[in-house]
């Protein structure tokens, strides 16, 4: 054979190396499980082949993006900083960041504080009517002693700050352009499915006017950024500067704010957040009218209900919103709602999260009178609750901090209040319970999480007051786990514990 037939014939060959390496992994997907073939039934492909059946184009997003851009903004808010000497230049966790820490240390330990300077910060936004209100991220424009917005066309505009809501991290500014705006429609996010195609328009790294497009990756997303997470998650790349940009379907309607990403190097790595449209619609009207948001108060602390819990208290399903803690006088309080109660319903939005029960106190006006549904000790109960209006410093609902819990039994030596202040507990005056003195090492107490100087208030809803009613309690507790209600540095909770066979 001639050389360039050989030549030919390897790079056929290489061709069919290289095709076979690229599809190999997909062929799963492509055709009938290897397993029914290798058991001589017929290979069939599960899509009829290219050649009979044309591939259905994917779509183009090039009209979509011509209609909505010209609405898209950029901001800049300008403000003070104190730098630390020796701040990193580079995105937090690269490896130029850990480079730079490693030969000059890490920035604000021991070098001190730098002199303020001002800053900039860069960020994205967009117009929600013609007279000129845009919506943005709080985190943008928080800190800002002036926002400038860059309009698509290119002009310049000062902006005023109508209103922020640092708990959504949603903020409404004001441009006065002299004449009517482009602007975009709030869609629905509720109609958003994990795997429809989604677009996003900003400004990352300074790159105004920049488009991504992706799918909706999942719903309802708790980043722990507040109590009302309720994030889309998209795998459109979004990056530094795209926060409070515009996340659209394929109908060009906004049902999204731009707002996070999860990444070890600070650059995508396909896993955004965005605020969802429906929430997005009302922070915006209320700060358009008022400046600020008013949410409804309940003033009770809860916590998730695990299978552990939820056989303790003789749950049908470990879900719903168990109540830990009610701040004396609240409307919480009133309604008699108490620790160990589990609320499965506002109104008739259920609850089976505790960031479901403090988003739907928090979608009602103050002083609005509505039903809670809560189970206590295996019955429903139905209350009625007027809601007060949240006060700075307290959530709707605030979800309380879950101690350690393990498989549960007991193993504990307890104390008197008394006794544990003379020891020099630090026990808020007017407590009431038996405190936990010491905790046997491998106990099912241990195991559930019980610390040495936890104050055990009640055993499931009935409240104790010293070590003996404690010990009574445990003791007439029905079932194979008990649910202890306890008080550690000053925070309410419930912990399932394993009843002992004994006694």
């Amino acid at each position: 054979m001639s050389t360039p037939q050989k030549r030919r014939r390897n790079a056929a060959f290489a061709a069919v190396l290289m095709a076979g390496t690229a599809l190999g992994g997909g062929g799963a997907w492509l055709w009938a499980p290897g397993h029914a073939e290798a058991q001589g039934a017929p290979s069939q492909a599960i899509n009829p082949p290219a050649v009979s059946t044309p591939q259905a184009a994917l779509p183009g997003f090039g009209d979509l993006v011509a209609r909505v851009k010209p609405a898209v903004v950029t901001i800049t808010a300008t403000g003070q900083v104190q730098a630390a000497q020796g701040a990193s230049p580079f995105p937090e966790g690269s490896p130029q960041d850990h480079m730079f820490r490693r030969y000059f240390g890490t920035p604000g330990e021991d070098q001190g504080r730098g002199p303020s300077r001002a800053a900039q910060a860069l960020g994205s936004g967009f117009l929600v009517d013609a007279e000129g209100h845009v919506v943005t991220n709080n985190h943008v424009v928080a800190d800002a002693t002036a926002v400038t917005v860059t309009l698509d066309d290119g002009r310049e505009l000062k902006a005023e700050i109508v209103g922020r809501d640092p708990r959504t991290d949603l903020a409404v500014l004001k441009v006065e352009a002299g004449g009517k705006l482009p602007f975009l429609n709030l869609g629905d996010s509720d109609a958003a499915r994990p795997g429809d195609w989604v677009v996003a328009v900003g400004n990352p790294y300074g790159l105004g006017g920049t488009v991504t497009a992706g799918i909706v990756s999942a719903r309802g997303r708790d980043i722990h950024s507040g109590p009302y997470d309720d994030f889309l998650q998209i795998d459109a790349a979004i990056n530094r500067g795209n926060s409070g940009g515009p996340l659209f379907a394929l109908d060009g309607s906004v049902i999204g704010v731009n707002t996070a990403i999860f990444s070890p190097s600070g650059g995508s790595i396909g896993i955004g957040f965005a605020i969802p449209s429906n929430m997005v619609k009302r922070v915006v009207a209320q700060l358009e009218q008022k400046g600020r948001v008013e949410r409804g108060f309940l003033g009770a602390s809860t916590q998730p209900v695990d299978p552990a819990l939820a056989e303790a208290l003789k749950l049908p399903e470990a879900e719903g919103a168990l109540v830990a803690e009610v701040q004396p006088d609240s409307p919480a309080a009133k309604a008699g709602l108490k620790p160990g109660d589990v609320v499965t319903a506002v109104g008739d939005t259920a609850v089976r999260t505790p960031r479901d029960l403090a988003r739907a106190i928090a979608d009602l006006a103050p002083g609005t009178q509505t039903a809670l549904t809560a189970r206590r000790d295996g019955e429903e109960a139905r209350l009625s609750v007027t809601l007060a209006a949240l006060r700075d410093g307290k959530d709707a609902a605030t979800p309380a901090p879950r101690p350690e819990q393990g498989r549960a039994r007991l193993g504990v030596a307890l104390a008197t209040v008394q006794e544990a202040r003379r020891a020099g507990a630090d026990i808020p005056d007017g407590t009431e319970g038996a405190v936990v003195a010491e905790v046997r090492p491998g106990s099912p107490a241990a195991e559930a999480g019980l610390r040495p100087g936890d104050v055990i208030l009640g055993v499931g809803n009935k409240p104790v007051r010293g070590p003996d009613q404690a010990v009574s309690a445990i003791r007439d507790s029905q079932g194979d786990a008990l649910a202890l209600q306890i008080l550690r540095d000053g925070q309410h909770a419930f912990v399932a514990v394993k009843a002992p066979q004994n006694g």
